[in-house]
């Protein structure tokens, strides 16, 4: 292999191996052979750079510690963990890369097992270098300690860098370092401060640490929340001791946050103190506990939950956390405690909101970010930790598993609360390692996306989906934590005891906060939910309480409500119902999301509500086979023979009908399918419900005419039925077909084939407790002024003759469904020579398809509507999308056998393959056809009507079918429509006008 061989090669794998230059990489690598680098780089050591999170940035620092310590490639390339942990760290950390520059020996802490110090070594460490004794009882400090505590401090920080982007410790266990590490740097940071003040020995002085200092779960770069405490040493005057002990403080202060030639380590900040900033940085105990019997908010009261001492004197740390303990659990029980907090959080995100443009971008305080989590946590935490002490943990999984335990908060709720915590706190680290900054801020770049995601191991495109687990945690932990924050608010409204009762005034006012808007009417549905002694009311007081949180959670609670009210007025006293809510919180929850989403769904349960049984898991709800269905509506038919029963037996194949558009529905709001799947199991549920209508229908006229039919009759479905792209409020577009039998004259056979049709619609339209099914038979020939029904000849005749472009496209979505299986085939040879014309259709037919469709766009969206919204005629809608199809169809369907298809989907992949159709152009029609169809769905779940229209102006509408979709906002929605619609509209001005770009 020649040099410019092996150079592409070499080019050729660092791309594959994740290197974003692989030409820089390559010189770089290159640069290694010689002597003073310390030699080349092995393929393990190039392998291992590959799975680092940017091997770019791993290679540059690599390469500079190698000019600093030219036996370090050997080393790596003999200790497989040790090359793991130093890669990892270089790959993550430009600040930690930059230390190991300065200090190159210091890359040895990466090196043996993987122990964790214990806070009693940390804490000697740290002392130690600062030139302070570890045993004494105030250690002091050798004077000019604060370069060699930063430098020992980074070297700890490198050494738990190296396991935790390895593995081998859990996020939980890394925070807890970083706290006892910070713990340690504190007690260093004291006895810097000693030796600064002279006077020290007059005051014990006790640091107590808050926020996630005091929970034991801190970040690589945060600030470090403290409180100071000071009692006089026996003997001492007290205003010269807490003189002494303010200065010690602030210089401890000083040391740990000042910024030195070799950096910083974090702010302390003393602002959770009494009175804040305006208060006295150091206060007695009998100081701190007169603030708080007397003058402290709520919010003082939440912070203290977290309080631990964390340096300086133990003891009175100790006797500090006995005293103002208690009145954490006690501020709780207060009368509006729990409304505080929800204002203090509703202030907080305000706040953010006008003074961050980033918030939907914040890891810490955006939307589902850890907040969220912190907030819901505490709030549940003091509520029953008054009366519950096991509750009562600083750190927030260890409190939200004992939440979990005591049934405070569902299994799967804290299980997905502390996944998306450990996901956010862990990309938390990861964002503050690569500077060793304080940040929460998601990056927009990619290159910094792709950084996350390869160090969270995530495949595919890294950046792509670092986000989508982002997003979809962040939806998750906002949906729970709404839930569990105002749950307590909750447990109030239903039906507390006498004496804890809130006043209808309060209960009003909490409801409306949850965002009911009839908070009156609420609150009569709850009485008479919840009202008397009987099991029902037992059942539903335990209910109600998170149902209504359910119900907040979706974009219409009063209609959640009523609807559910409703049902349960329809079920209450079954005793299978009972037991159903009873025991599947599934089924509670489901029904309660539905109700307060879906108008559809909630009047196909309120026509049949004991279909409540289908929510108890997903495989209940997927949607059943074609052949299971026909097999029950045909029994149910057979049952009914005689002319007198059509009726009834027409009406039962419409309550199946009504139950299965149900189970789709829900399954589809649910995500248990795609667009696809709901299209084809609408249209089987059509498709079945004729046919059985058929069979009663031929029933019925042979009843009366008391002699068998004299023809055999069949459906073709047309349109969106014969694609199977049926929609929830879509009709069934049909033409009936019909063959004498031998022997008996045209005019008998249509005579009664007229009937049955008409037979047919007539059953179908009479009115009933189930939805309709509107049968359109305008697609046949002639249209509204042609004969209903004809014969097969009269077909062949007709589109021999007559036939014009419009109805050869009509055809292309032809399926003969329903019938005779001999007369559905010969249906289907009359008709594919006029939709799959030999040798195509002509310049001039192609011309008149094109003056059709675009005199459909000017003449046929309604009046006043903005072009751009219409999901099926407006540009890069489904009728762009769909007569691109239908017009390749028409050029190529003789010669090309995957064309002669019915589905608009299935045909434009079968254009790919033939090379027909660009296999973007494919991608780009087929993506902007599910999202139109998707969002009719989603439109017509929500309001109950059909609508083309995407919702614009009505904002619980909009909002509830962008939430339905999986969208942030609805400008999300919309900015996403414009973009499909955009590039679908330009495909077809190629494809389908012939205008090239």
């Amino acid at each position: 292999m020649g040099v410019s061989e092996r150079r592409t090669s070499l080019a050729a794998r660092l791309a594959r191996l994740g290197f974003t230059d692989a030409s820089a990489a390559e010189e770089a690598l290159a640069a290694t052979r010689g002597p003073a680098s310390g030699g080349p780089l092995d393929d393990s050591v190039i392998d291992a750079l590959g799975g680092t999170a940017d091997p770019d940035l791993a290679l540059t620092g690599l390469l500079r510690l190698a000019e600093a310590d030219p036996g370090l490639p050997g080393l790596l390339q003999a200790d497989p963990a040790f090359r793991a942990r130093l890669l990892a760290v270089l790959g993550v950390s430009a600040a930690l890369g930059d230390h190991l520059t300065r200090h190159p020996e210091q890359w040895n802490v990466l090196r043996g097992e993987p122990v964790a110090p214990s806070p009693a070594e940390l804490r000697a460490d740290l002392l130690r270098a600062v030139g302070a004794d570890p045993d004494a009882v105030a250690p002091v400090a050798a004077p000019g300690g604060l370069d060699a505590l930063r430098v020992a401090y980074r070297r700890r920080v490198l050494s738990l860098a190296g396991r935790d982007l390895c593995g081998e410790c859990d996020v939980s266990e890394v925070a807890a370092e970083l706290a006892a590490l910070a713990d340690a740097a504190l007690e260093a940071g004291l006895a810097i401060a000693r030796e600064e003040v002279p006077d020290h020995a007059l005051a014990r002085l006790a640091v107590i640490g808050m926020g996630k200092s005091g929970g034991r779960e801190l970040n690589y770069v945060s600030d470090v929340d403290v409180v100071f405490v000071a009692e006089p040493v026996e003997g001492a005057d007290e205003e010269a001791a807490l003189k002494a002990a303010t200065k010690m403080a602030g210089a401890m202060m000083r040391a740990c946050s000042a910024t030195t030639p070799e950096g910083s380590l974090w702010e302390v900040d003393a602002n959770l103190r009494p009175e804040g900033r305006s208060g006295p940085l150091v206060r007695t105990l009998a100081s701190h506990r007169a603030y708080y019997e007397r003058w402290a908010k709520t919010w003082e009261f939440q912070a203290l939950l977290k309080a631990r001492p964390v340096a300086g004197d133990a003891e009175l740390g100790s006797a500090y956390l006995e005293a103002i303990s208690p009145m954490v659990w006690k501020a709780a029980a207060g009368e509006d405690f729990v409304a505080d907090v929800q204002a203090m959080r509703r202030r907080v995100e305000d706040d953010l909101r006008e003074r961050h443009g980033e918030v939907e971008r914040q890891l810490k305080l955006g939307p589902g970010g850890l907040r969220d989590v912190e907030f819901a946590v505490q709030l549940l935490q003091l509520v029953h930790g008054k009366a519950d002490e096991l509750l009562h943990s600083a750190n927030t999984l260890e409190a939200l598993q004992a939440l979990s335990e005591g049934g405070y908060v569902g299994r799967e709720d804290a299980a997905d609360l502390a996944a998306a915590y450990r996901f956010l706190r862990r990309t938390e680290h990861l964002l503050q390692l690569y500077q060793l900054r304080r940040t929460h801020l998601v990056p927009e770049g990619h290159a910094e996306l792709r950084r996350l995601g390869r160090a969270l191991g995530l495949q595919g495109d890294p950046a792509e989906r670092f986000t989508e687990q982002w997003r979809k945690y962040a939806r998750g932990v906002r949906r729970i934590h709404e839930k569990l924050f105002y749950r307590p608010l909750l447990r109030a409204v239903a039906n507390l005891p006498d004496e804890a009762r809130l006043t209808p005034e309060a209960a009003r006012a909490r409801l409306l906060a949850l965002g009911y808007n009839d908070p009156a009417g609420a609150l009569r549905h709850i009485e008479a939910l919840t009202k008397g002694v009987s099991r029902r009311a037992a059942i539903q007081r335990t209910l109600l309480p998170v149902m209504l949180g359910w119900f907040a959670d979706a974009p219409d609670p009063d209609a959640g409500l009523l609807g559910f009210r409703r049902v349960s007025d329809a079920l209450g006293s079954t005793p299978w119902y009972l037991r159903l809510l009873r025991d599947d919180v599934t089924v509670a929850e489901r029904m309660a999301r539905l109700l307060a989403s879906s108008a559809y769904v909630t009047d196909l349960l309120l026509r049949a509500p004991d279909a409540v049984t289908l929510l108890g898991g997903d495989a209940e709800l997927a949607p059943r086979a074609v052949e299971d269905l026909r097999a029950e509506a045909m029994a149910v038919v057979s049952r009914h023979e005689d002319r007198e029963k059509a009726e009834h037996a027409v009406a039962a194949v419409r309550a199946i009908r009504r139950r299965e558009l149900f189970r789709v529905s829900v399954a589809d709001l649910l995500g248990v399918v795609d667009v696809r799947q709901v299209c084809e199991a609408l249209t089987d549920i059509t498709s079945v419900t004729i046919e059985a209508a058929l069979e009663a229908a031929i029933n019925k006229v042979e009843m009366e005419r008391r002699t068998p039919l004299p023809c055999d009759v069949a459906v073709v479905a047309m349109g969106r039925f014969g694609g199977h792209e049926l929609g929830y409020g879509s009709d069934a577009d049909v033409m009936f077909v019909y063959e004498a039998h031998e022997g008996v004259e045209d005019r008998e056979a249509h005579r009664a084939a007229h009937a049955v049709a008409e037979e047919l619609r007539r059953l179908l339209a009479l009115p009933a407790p189930e939805p309709p099914l509107g049968i359109d038979p305008n697609l046949r020939p002639e249209g509204k002024s042609g004969p209903l029904v004809r014969s097969l000849s009269s077909y062949a005749a007709y589109y021999g003759r007559w036939s014009s472009p419009w109805e050869s496209q009509a055809l292309l979505r032809a399926d003969p469904l329903i019938g005779p299986a001999h007369l559905r085939a010969r249906f289907a040879e009359v008709i594919n020579p006029i939709r799959w014309p030999e040798g195509g259709i002509s310049e001039r037919d192609v011309h008149e398809i094109r003056r059709l469709k675009a005199r459909m766009e000017a003449e046929r969206l309604p009046r006043g509507v903005d072009r751009r919204l219409h999901l099926k005629l407006g540009p890069g809608g489904l009728s762009d999308v769909e007569w691109v199809a239908q017009l390749l169809q028409l050029k190529y369907a003789s010669e090309v056998p995957g064309l002669r298809t019915t589905r608009t989907l299935a045909a434009l992949e079968s254009a790919v393959e033939y090379s027909l159709l660009e296999a973007h152009d494919q991608r780009v029609l087929a993506d902007a056809w599910d999202l139109a169809t998707r969002i009719r769905g989603a439109v017509m779940l929500v309001r109950g009507r059909a609508s083309d229209l995407l919702p614009t102006d009505h904002h619980r509408e909009r909002t509830a079918v962008s939430r339905m979709l999986g969208y942030p906002g609805t400008g999300d929605m919309l900015e996403d429509w414009r973009k499909h619609a955009r590039h679908a509209r330009e495909v077809t001005e190629r494809v389908f006008y012939g205008n090239a770009r």
